[in-house]
């Protein structure tokens, strides 16, 4: 059996000001590039994924690897989040990030932000019981809870521009092309 190895991440500590001189630096850069070049804002993203042990797949992405399994009573070893854990978790990131990339630049403080995100599905269809039910998610909800000194009406507004922008909210929320081929090695 392989298992995976819990790996400690150090995520630096950084000050709301570093934050923002960050924000604004990158999205500056972005913004230089994207107006030199238009088709420097279209990006192509690649990640391999590797089966091993029972159902556990071993992913790698640029210089980061990660495991993806599920628990036993879906035949994994449970030594990682499933692919839906894994899914939300995307989520949330790209909320995160998105809500701090908005929030500097509406003006909108942000002190501390924490995203919670729940999803329901029916394994029925996994399991070959019902063909009737959705493969994926039937509903997903999503909580901000964000401090800081601004009204609620503001977060709203930070919400709003969250919503309209974020990559991995789109995702969920619309049909999205997907091309799959199958190859002998």
């Amino acid at each position: 059996m392989t298992t995976a190895t819990a790996l400690a991440i150090d995520i630096p500590e950084i000050t709301a000001a570093e934050r923002a001189l960050r924000l604004q630096s990158a999205s500056a850069a972005w913004s230089d590039r994207i107006d030199a070049n238009r088709n420097s804002s279209k990006l192509t993203y690649r990640t391999t994924g590797i089966g091993e042990g029972s159902v556990a797949t071993r992913v790698r992405s640029g210089k980061h690897e990660f495991v993806i399994d599920e628990p036993a009573p879906l035949a994994g070893d449970d030594v990682a989040p499933s692919p839906v854990e894994y899914a939300l978790g995307a989520l949330i990131g790209c909320q995160t990030v998105v809500y701090r990339l908005y929030a500097d630049a509406l003006g909108i403080q942000v002190d501390d932000i924490k995203v919670i995100a729940e999803g329901d599905l029916d394994a029925a269809r996994l399991l070959g019981k019902d063909p009737s039910v959705r493969a994926g998610f039937s509903d997903i909800r999503l909580r901000v809870e964000i401090s800081g000194p601004e009204t609620i009406e503001r977060y709203e507004e930070l919400r709003v521009a969250v919503d309209a922008n974020c990559p991995v909210y789109d995702l969920f929320k619309n049909p999205t092309p997907v091309a799959v081929s199958v190859a002998k090695v």
